[in-house]
């Protein structure tokens, strides 16, 4: 069976015609998964499954909405309270009460945070954390480690050196458009490299330490620990990103997993179930300087992201999800490991295990990628090397996910033995990280 080009497709070629880069996120590009025949496009989504253009019915085994899909699309619940929202009006010259009970709800989640800023997405959220803390300092120098978004206080990284951002998760990104005057201004280090992050710190006045609590691997014992005291005996605002993380391992951030509370926390994709809500807690002290600078949006007032949040969380809570999508995770990467030993072949697991990944270790692994993108394509899955564990990923979904799988395995080990991978893939190569679409 070969998949060919249907109707997502022809719409992908007409976008990148209208639209710069095809469309508003290079994680959702065809071409990172399957250029030339990647669906692209979807009419429906419930719970782990997705209808194509084509009508055609596929299971969601890879990144369920790039992670916002916790409790499944079109959770009955949280959609019942976005219906009743709309019902009541989204918009009015008023502010909506929910983003008082919001925010009351993500404090008495995390008791050393007292104060809450809501935008809509995670970029804004970091955004909005950097000028906090500058304001709150008085300095402008941020260390970071980890992605943060596409604003320009972040790609500053890469005026300095471009390959400053080359480890945290995306290589390739070019700081075009970013003022030349902001060089320096973001210093890089390592995850788990406390020296680099000492070194940074002796010779510049930091605002912040930004970084995520872990994204490929655990942070090593004492490492947040020492952050942490870094940050207070300097006066340093600490920062961790969890617009990932967050809601995967505990009801709340990673963070409370170990013990270290930092100054600011941002929370996105999990919160709403797939409506856009995003929000920066902090304590008071650093929080306040909010008031001392404009941050101000007409959109981030809007309704239905904190309405779908307050029921995301209580449904969160009542199905104590984060228990579950991180068991469903640790199966997944168990039965990608006893398939891969089956097969003869090596992989490397990284993330969290609701945010599971691998990557064969070949030469050829970004073509075996595809390869196994493309064949379970065939076999009606949206599939990859990452799997962003939902609640709807059941017994009932994963046996024949791995049965599928197992075939695909087999073949990759024969290209490991020889047989040709390019004479098998029907299309180009997927790309790795950023590129210019032409």
């Amino acid at each position: 069976m070969t998949l060919g080009q249907g109707k997502g497709q022809e719409l992908w070629l007409r976008a990148k015609k209208c639209i710069p880069g095809g469309n508003m996120l290079l994680s959702k590009r065809a071409e990172m998964f399957l250029p030339d025949q990647w669906p692209a496009y979807f009419s429906k989504a419930k719970g782990c499954r997705v209808w194509d253009l084509d009508g055609r019915e596929l299971i969601d085994m890879s990144i369920m909405g790039i992670g916002t899909n916790l409790l499944g699309y079109g959770h009955s619940d949280v959609d019942a309270a976005v219906a009743s929202t709309l019902a009541a009006g989204n918009m009015s010259t008023l502010n909506c009460p929910e983003e008082v009970w919001l925010a009351e709800r993500l404090i008495q989640l995390h008791p050393w945070a007292e104060m809450v800023r809501f935008a809509r997405s995670g970029g804004e959220a970091n955004a909005i954390a950097i000028r906090i803390a500058r304001a709150a300092t008085g300095r402008d120098t941020v260390a970071i480690c980890g992605y943060h978004g596409w604003h320009d206080w972040y790609l500053a990284t890469n005026l300095q050196n471009d390959s400053g951002l080359q480890e945290h998760l995306l290589p390739g990104l070019e700081p075009k458009g970013v003022p030349q005057g902001l060089a320096g201004s973001v210093q890089p280090f390592s995850f788990n490299r406390l020296d680099q992050l000492e070194a940074i710190v002796s010779s510049h006045e930091l605002a912040a330490v930004k970084m995520e609590v872990q994204r490929s691997s655990p942070p090593d014992p004492g490492f947040l620990e020492a952050v942490r005291e870094l940050c207070t005996r300097r006066g340093i605002v600490l920062i961790f990103d969890e617009c990932t993380s967050g809601f995967r391992e505990t009801f709340g951030g990673l963070h409370l997993k170990y013990g270290v509370e930092p100054d600011m926390a941002m929370f996105g994709k999990a919160l709403g179930n797939g409506h856009a809500i995003t929000a920066t807690i902090g304590r008071r002290s650093v929080m306040e300087a909010a008031q001392t600078t404009f941050i101000s949006s007409t959109f981030w007032t809007e309704r239905i992201g904190p309405a779908a949040a307050l029921k995301t969380l209580e449904v969160m809570e009542r199905e104590r999800s984060w228990e579950v999508v991180t068991a469903i995770g640790n199966q997944i990467r168990r039965q990608w490991q006893e398939l891969a030993d089956r097969h003869g072949l090596s992989i490397r697991h990284n993330g969290l295990p609701a945010l599971a990944g691998f990557a064969f270790e070949s030469s050829l692994a970004l073509e075996y990628k595809t390869l196994l993108t493309q064949e379970m394509l065939k076999m009606g899955y949206l599939a990859s090397t990452s799997c962003y564990a939902c609640i709807m990923h059941t017994p009932r979904v994963l046996s024949p996910y791995f049965e599928a799988l197992d075939r695909v395995f087999a073949l990759i080990s024969e290209c490991e033995d020889g047989r040709s991978v390019h004479a098998l893939l029907e299309g180009p190569v997927c790309h790795s990280g950023f590129k210019r679409l032409n």
